[in-house]
């Protein structure tokens, strides 16, 4: 029993990074999103290969500038055992990208899977190598509808 009671705290302490990524890179709080990864992480998001804190370098920047808001909603979690201090995660994403343009406003939607490593260094577990696969996207045109002020905008960091 305590060896599974270890696996289900592991498990959470992992999906707790998952979600940390996503408030991290929702917020573009740099600091949250670079401590989901180890510091010799990799990651493969297709239009980014590299290490994972520089991922966050990159990335944070491009989502303040270029969109409003972002929102990264994670689904079901299938995690797959290695070793001890090894997992290997299969996570359901769905991101949407609001953003502005002369046309007004523009939502970009994807749909894809995070294929992760999970590994547990110094009592901790952190993303070790991530890879994106994309499922679906689109973009469309939005029409709000509420007008502004109805309801208090969530603010990034």
């Amino acid at each position: 029993m305590d060896a599974d009671i270890a696996v289900l705290l592991a498990e959470r302490e992992i999906r707790r990074r998952l979600l940390d990524y996503c408030r991290g890179v929702d917020t573009c709080d740099d600091e949250l999103l670079r401590s989901a990864y180890h510091a010799d992480s990799t990651d493969d998001h297709g239009s980014f290969t590299g290490n994972g804190h520089d991922f966050v370098a990159a990335v944070v920047p491009v989502l303040a500038s270029r969109y409003q808001a972002t929102q990264h909603t994670i689904g079901d979690t299938v995690f797959e055992w290695v070793d001890a201090t090894t997992v290997e995660t299969e996570t359901y994403v769905q991101a949407q990208h609001l953003g502005a343009d002369d046309d007004g406003q523009f939502l970009e939607w994807f749909a894809g899977v995070y294929l992760d490593r999970f590994e547990r260094r110094d009592r901790t577990w952190r993303i070790a190598d991530r890879r994106l696969l994309r499922t679906w996207d689109k973009t469309e045109r939005v029409d709000p509808c509420f007008p502004p002020g109805t309801f208090t905008d969530r603010r990034r960091v």
